[in-house]
């Protein structure tokens, strides 16, 4: 059961696909030079290069509306938290366990099997280099990923281009549009779920449907040709791909919602041993400007329930193929430190990242804490010490075999945490 919440928002932080969207996606591609098609709720990307793949997948989840990473794993040592946060912070009492430092939010509790055995972990005080409260310009900053310069590509498509198998399910996203970080030449894909990745059109016969645009497209320029039999194949593939419809494995049970039927499709995509690299998941509804509760109820916990009980399940689901799969989750921005008037939390800056997977080194808090007194505040915000970049790029080295950074993300520098365990 999907709980709604009657709070408004920020209006920039929604973000929804209509038909009128994704043509808008497609001229605004077809202007940048890229081929896209969109067919129902699918749109694919087609370019063509390629070098090979590790069997590594990078699960990007990203939680839209600005995540507040400070009640999701509590500084409850922190005593400036607390003082910020008279009604709406997680009392000490409540937290689970996990260093003098910090604690768990209770409803995060299905996350701790995976801490205790070493494959959750968390990157605490992370942001970006260029930092606005905007929810428009901080997801693209962050999903193109390269400041300061005049690239508009998405980071994952340049990650597709360096290390890519040329196979159109190199880069899937499960969602109802396309990343941003899938802008560029490169081949991504965008379903809305494996099994409706199919042809919309009159009769049920597929098989025809496909021979006709087959046949339609020989002799058809190579810009034009090659990306819709290419298309065309990656559906057929799709089709017969183990697993699609199947109950999820090891008892695994998914939360009935967007959330949980999305991980579920990812877990199925990842089992069935198609060469994904990455794929990239949206989890939005963060935006917790007034009413976002208390720690035995409301929007917060309710959230926080269904994202743990989501993860738990998909790690669960994966089997032996969690051992080859890293989850990292992005957020815009975090919220700020200092509660408001409405019970909630305005925009701010520095978050939490969750790594869950085999190769994570979990157990622990990465990171510098910048702490939370008003003397350690950026601007009434959590400092970001960590750049997201430096946990993604250490995943793409240590896990995916990238080898240098600067054509993933040009003109950054960061080093190593520690958060994987090279393959």
């Amino acid at each position: 059961m999907t709980t709604t919440h009657d709070h408004a928002g920020c209006a920039e932080g929604s973000r929804l696909l209509s038909r009128r969207s994704v043509l808008r996606a497609a001229l605004a591609a077809a202007a940048a030079g890229v081929t896209t098609y969109a067919v129902g709720d699918v749109s694919t990307q087609v370019s063509f290069a390629g070098t090979g793949w590790n069997g590594e997948t990078l699960v990007v989840l990203s939680l839209h509306g600005g995540f507040d990473g400070l009640s999701a794993v509590v500084p409850g040592g922190d005593g400036s938290y607390y003082a910020a946060r008279p009604s709406i912070a997680v009392p000490r009492s409540t937290l689970l366990g996990l260093d003098q430092m910090f604690g768990l939010h209770p409803a995060m509790a299905p996350l701790m099997p995976f801490w205790r055995n070493g494959t959750f972990g968390v990157v605490h005080a992370v942001g970006q280099s260029d930092p606005t409260r905007s929810h428009f310009a901080a997801m693209e900053r962050m999903e193109l990923a390269a400041p300061g310069s005049s690239l508009r590509t998405g980071w994952i498509d340049r990650t597709i281009g360096s290390l890519g198998t040329g196979s159109v399910l190199g880069a899937v996203g499960i969602s109802h549009q396309t990343p941003r970080a899938f802008a560029g030449p490169n081949q991504e894909t965008t379903m809305t779920s494996l099994s409706d990745f199919n042809l919309i059109g009159p009769g049920d016969d597929r098989a025809k449907w496909h021979a006709a645009l087959r046949r339609m497209h020989t002799g058809a320029r190579p810009e034009v040709g090659q990306p819709a039999t290419t298309l065309l194949t990656a559906m057929e593939d799709v089709a017969r791909l183990p697993g699609v419809g199947s109950t999820p494995a090891n008892g695994a049970a998914y939360p009935d919602t967007d959330l949980g039927r999305a991980l579920a499709q990812a877990a199925v995509l990842k089992k069935s041993g198609a060469p994904v690299q990455v794929i990239a998941l949206d989890y939005g509804d963060w935006d917790m400007h007034a009413g976002m509760g208390r720690v035995d109820g409301g929007w917060m916990r309710d959230k926080l329930t269904e994202l743990a009980g989501a993860l738990a399940a998909f790690a669960t689901d994966l089997g032996p193929a969690f051992a080859s799969t890293t989850l990292a989750t992005l957020s815009e921005f975090g919220r700020r430190v200092q509660e408001n008037a409405s019970g909630g939390l305005d925009h701010g800056h520095g978050n939490a990242v969750l790594l869950l997977g085999g190769g994570v080194v979990g157990g622990r808090v990465h990171g510098v804490w910048p702490g939370l007194g008003a003397d350690r505040l950026v601007d009434g915000d959590l400092a970001g010490t960590t750049d997201y970049r430096s946990v993604i790029g250490e995943v793409l080295q240590k896990r995916c075999g990238a080898g240098s950074l600067s054509a993933i993300f040009p003109g950054f520098s960061g080093g190593h945490l520690g958060v994987v365990r090279a393959r």
